[in-house]
């Protein structure tokens, strides 16, 4: 696989840590990534997702999902119980071992809600720019207007 090297970039730009972090951690070399349990990614908006996790097997109590520093993390621990050890079973496919994914999440992006149906875990996110950041439109004020304000200003 190539390698690419971003100091160049690290020199001559602030603040961008981020992308630099996402570029790396995109194009290392994870011959190891887990694929289990099996995911889909899905757009529902324009400023919307949802995560479809396949958990067949775990109940809502055997599930954690939570948010932490931009990252989306999905843990599942499914205890055996007394029932379960007493099964015997001549093929076994469905597995329900412990998992945890992590998904990183853009800014401003939230979880606004998380539901297990039909061995389907649905994790709904949505994009919600603070009214700081979104475009504004500024007013123009005529030249003269301007001098005259900056002219009392300089008086005082």
């Amino acid at each position: 696989m190539r390698t690419f090297d971003f100091a160049p970039l690290h020199r001559a730009t602030v603040g961008f840590d981020q992308i630099a972090d996402l570029m790396d951690r995109v194009l290392a070399d994870n011959t190891t990534a887990p694929s289990y349990p099996p995911y889909n990614i899905e757009k529902t908006g324009d400023d919307a997702w949802r995560i479809s996790i396949a958990v067949a097997g775990f109940s809502e109590a055997d599930l954690n999902v939570e948010v932490k520093e931009n990252a989306l993390l999905v843990t599942a621990k499914r205890t055996e119980t007394e029932a379960d050890k007493a099964r015997t079973y001549l093929h076994r496919g469905i597995a329900t071992r412990a998992f945890e994914r992590r998904f990183h999440l853009a800014d401003h992006v939230r979880v606004t809600g998380a539901s297990n149906v039909d061995g389907m875990l649905h994790i709904d996110l949505v994009r919600e720019v603070p009214e700081a950041l979104k475009p504004r439109r500024i007013e123009i004020a005529r030249g003269d207007t301007l001098d005259a304000k900056a002219l009392e200003t300089a008086e005082v």
